[in-house]
């Protein structure tokens, strides 16, 4: 991301965000050394910064943005409605999350159609493709066509009851949004493929049936990946510290221990694992080829 401008820590700057948002502006407001930074995406957002920022400092400054009832700021540009509000973010978070999104979107009108995995046989296209199981050779001789390759995939979108539905979708957001702001769609959308054949890979060859599902698998391989990238890179500005990494590994343990039955834990360290390993390749390529501290656009 690009540094757009900064500001003294005492200026209120959430109708300036909520202009930015309302704009479709992708952006980050961080303290640092005592200042509030504001980063962009792009040098047009960096014109936009520029031209729009003096005009609400000067608004803030003479009371204008004060006075004004929140929401209701008629004739103020910084203002708007939230009929208006809410079609600006969901159109914001399509723009800067395309692939997270329609993600969660799929997943949610498969729990729909298999009413949250009670009627299977709706989706039993979805399920792994009942190949050979008794080893990694056998098993890549019978992946020999696009839809097969293809079906080792689609179980990231079953899910069997709400909470199992629940989690996922919020973790899949969480670390969603915010690897598809810092680098290209493509790097991101290698990583869910990645994550997703390993995950659902190993689920297959552990328990050797195929009646297993869930994004979970995937979730685990952001969170490797963004610690990865958290620890090794940390001008990133990811959200993921070693607290947070740690919580995610004791819950895989304790899932293990307490419904090792129902949950997929060969996925989830499947998963975990790749987006380990993802993590490490883009370090290296990031820090030791490209000479560059952070993943995303150059400052």
């Amino acid at each position: 991301m690009i540094r757009a401008a900064s500001l003294g820590i005492d200026i209120n700057l959430f109708q300036y965000s909520q202009f930015l948002h309302s704009k479709g502006v992708n952006h980050r407001i961080i303290e640092e050394s005592g200042q509030q930074v504001i980063w962009v995406s792009s040098d047009v957002e960096v014109q936009l910064v520029s031209g729009s920022l003096p005009v609400f400092l000067e608004q803030l400054a003479s009371g204008a943005l004060e006075r004004a009832a929140p929401g209701k700021h008629s004739g103020n540009k910084f203002g708007t409605n939230w009929g208006t509000q809410f079609l600006n973010a969901m159109l914001r978070a399509f723009i800067a999350s395309p692939v997270t999104l329609l993600l969660i979107l799929a997943c949610l009108l498969v729990a729909a159609v298999s009413l949250l995995g009670s009627e299977p046989g709706r989706v039993s296209f979805l399920f792994y493709p009942l190949i050979a199981s008794d080893g990694l050779q056998a098993l890549a001789s019978d992946l020999d066509s696009p839809l097969v390759l293809l079906r080792t995939l689609t179980p990231m979108f079953l899910h069997f009851g709400e909470l199992h539905l629940v989690f996922n979708m919020l973790w899949l957001w969480y670390f969603g949004k915010q690897l598809e702001a810092i680098q290209p769609t493509w790097v991101f959308l290698s990583l869910i493929i990645l994550t997703s054949f390993i995950s659902n890979t190993t689920q297959y060859l552990s328990i050797d049936y195929n009646n297993f599902g869930g994004v979970s698998g995937v979730v685990y391989g952001l969170v490797g990946y963004t610690w990865v990238i958290h620890t090794f890179m940390p001008r990133s500005y990811l959200l993921l510290n070693n607290s947070m990494f740690a919580f995610f590994i004791v819950a895989m343990v304790l899932m293990e221990i307490i419904a090792s039955s129902w949950i997929a834990t060969a996925a989830h360290v499947g998963g975990l694992l790749s987006g380990l390993l993802f993590g490490v390749v883009v370090v290296f390529y990031y820090r030791l080829i490209l000479k560059r501290q952070i993943i995303g656009r150059s400052r």
